[in-house]
């Protein structure tokens, strides 16, 4: 499985390989033109290294690109590589938390949409501290107190991206089994029924019930996210969560195939607006 940041990387740099053999220049001499040692430019060309985007305007100067669409998607790239190295709050939890999960919260940080469906549990962005707990705690048999504590704590640290300037643009499709699933107990599960309502509210966030008696439909072969960026969409992803690693598509195809199932979700499930006064109903027998 690759993680975000490494596969933007190798993106990058072949994407700066390409132009520097059109160029015709030599690895060699590219670094006598930027005034940089060889094997800086055979790391950030394999993807060894990132590449700063003062770096990145550096080489595209000395490989004469002057395409703006292309200078500015290259320096976005390199910009989301940089973002995911500098000292973020995550980094702090980086002796708790594995490498794909700080990967996920990169991506969710840069992001400036989310569309998930959600089969199992309420999403993390919307889960209260109560729930969230139960959550971790059902995932991880036998966890620590001190550790589950912290992975609670990151998991509402997370939910700033929706109070940010501006908040990330969320679109979820719950499944009716995220409501019905009882976690945590009767008080816990009604209290996160009421943040959903109070979330559903909000204008960048739109909630979708998908009902059982929709039937069976493609989001059954499990959960997703897809990741855009108001840059381009060509930095968009997809990540599938597995019980122990993560795995991002990036080709077109598949960022088409699941753009087009998640298309697909809305149109079987309630409306925004029908599906809070689902929420609320279901809260009201909670």
């Amino acid at each position: 499985m690759q993680h975000g940041p490494v596969v933007r990387r190798r993106k990058l740099g072949a994407e700066l390989r390409a132009l520097r053999t059109s160029a015709g220049i030599t690895s060699g001499e590219a670094a006598g033109l930027v005034g940089w040692h060889q094997s800086k430019i055979s790391r950030i060309e394999t993807g060894t290294s990132g590449a700063k985007p003062s770096d990145v305007r550096l080489l595209l100067d000395a490989y004469g690109v002057d395409d703006e669409q292309l200078r500015g998607l290259l320096v976005t790239l390199a910009r989301s590589e940089d973002a995911a190295g500098r000292n973020h709050w995550w980094h702090a939890y980086r002796g708790v938390l594995p490498p794909t999960y700080r990967d996920f919260i990169s991506l969710e940080s840069q992001a400036s949409a989310m569309r998930t469906l959600e089969t199992t549990v309420v999403p993390g962005l919307l889960q209260t501290p109560e729930y969230a707990r139960a959550v971790t705690r059902a995932a991880v048999d036998g966890m620590p107190t001190e550790r589950l504590d912290t992975l609670v704590e990151v998991r509402l640290a997370r939910q700033d991206v929706l109070r940010g300037e501006p908040p990330l643009e969320l679109s979820a499709v719950l499944d009716e089994a995220v409501l019905r699933r009882e976690v945590g107990g009767p008080g816990v599960m009604a209290r996160q029924l009421a943040r959903l309502v109070e979330a559903a509210r909000l204008p960048h966030v739109r909630l979708q019930v998908l009902p059982f008696s929709a039937g069976a439909h493609i989001g059954v072969t499990g959960p997703f996210v897809i990741f855009s960026f108001s840059s381009t969409s060509d930095l968009d992803v997809v990540v599938l969560d597995h019980l122990t690693s993560s795995l991002h598509l990036e080709r077109k195809e598949d960022l088409e195939a699941y753009t087009e199932a998640f298309n697909a979700l809305l149109i079987h499930a309630l409306s925004p607006e029908d599906s809070l006064d689902f929420i609320a109903a279901t809260a009201a027998g909670a």
